[in-house]
């Protein structure tokens, strides 16, 4: 071989591994440089002016801004968030498609015979955004003064007393059957379509014992329309000092609400780390923490690793409690 031959395939070949290293270098972290480059839609699952019709409202507007584009807010109704859940699963993934899951997404996967997609793997996890305990409250003319007294009344007379929830199979009612299990106690599981019918039914003497977030009641609580018993955080809220959390009583109760931001299964991981510092960013802001408190939460942010293994670990939870209580799982 001459020498301009020579120097003809050394420059062939140096192009050659030029051109594979920058697409190696190049695929997925310029999909993050580019990300994002047109609107973004933001599906929500819950009807308007819920916690999670505002969050979702809060978080676009906030994520927007830093993103540089704008995050179109969509409602897609229907069967509690998994319509708008299913449709994010399914959707392209290029991190243009998003969705909040909620604490109620793993009650969902243990009720479920079967939903139209895997409750885990079929969503690239980002990050949770706020997380709000469960309260128990009763009226405060209510003979029953304290959670202890609570479960001791219970126990001395089984299935007398009556207790709210969002509906079968929610949040509400599973906490309140794993009170059940913890405690050996009988209460009558009274399910309601939402916060307000339970509450009028429990202000009006028909209810004895109302479950809900704190999100509902920390404004009740404050205001005394209805007593507080206990909360179902780790720790005693500030706001509460005096009021115990539920695992004092019941050593490892202690669920918690949340709502998290997922996009669609097989999203690249540099667009999902983009949303996560992103979304970190604004979750630090005061502002964040002055609203969310406002809503009785506080801003929890995770890796997208913390998200997946928490949705999984709640599942397992309510499963197994679901299976205890002899449930009937929904089709």
């Amino acid at each position: 071989m001459n020498i301009r031959a020579r120097r003809r395939h050394l420059a062939f070949t140096a192009l050659a591994v030029c051109t594979g290293l920058c697409g190696l270098l190049s695929g997925v972290p310029a999909a993050a440089q580019d990300y994002p480059s047109k609107p973004i839609k933001f599906l929500v699952g819950f009807t308007p002016g819920g916690s999670a019709d505002l969050i979702s409202r809060f978080v676009a507007q906030k994520l927007g801004e830093r993103l540089g584009q704008p995050i179109m807010v969509e409602q897609r109704l229907g069967a509690t968030g998994i319509i708008a859940q299913d449709a994010v699963s399914k959707a392209p993934p290029d991190g243009y498609t998003m969705v909040l899951l909620t604490g109620g997404h793993p009650t969902s996967a243990a009720m479920k015979k079967k939903l139209p997609y895997h409750p885990v793997n079929d969503f690239g996890m980002v990050s949770t955004i706020i997380e709000y305990p469960m309260a128990i409250g009763v009226r405060p003319d209510s003979p029953i003064k304290s959670f202890a007294d609570l479960l001791a009344r219970a126990k001395a007379e089984p299935g007398k007393l009556s207790m709210s929830s969002a509906g079968i199979g929610s949040l509400h009612h599973l906490l309140g059957e794993w009170i059940k299990i913890e405690s050996g106690t009988e209460m009558i599981h009274v399910p309601f379509k939402g916060a307000a019918p339970a509450y009028t039914e429990l202000l009006g003497g028909r209810l004895d014992v109302f479950v809900e977030t704190m999100t509902f009641l920390n404004v009740n609580f404050k205001n005394g329309q209805v007593r507080p018993l206990a909360v179902s955080s780790s720790q005693r809220l500030k706001d509460f000092p005096n009021v115990p959390t539920i695992s004092e009583t019941l050593p490892g109760v202690d669920p918690t609400s949340w709502l998290g931001l997922v996009v669609s299964p097989g999203t690249p991981r540099a667009i999902i780390d983009r949303l996560n510092t992103e979304l970190r960013a604004v979750l630090a802001e005061p502002a964040t923490a002055e609203r969310f408190a406002q809503l009785g939460g506080v801003p929890a942010p995770s890796s997208p690793e913390e998200m997946r293994s928490r949705v999984q670990r709640e599942i397992d939870r309510w499963t197994r409690v679901v299976k205890l209580r002899n449930i009937e799982r929904e089709d």
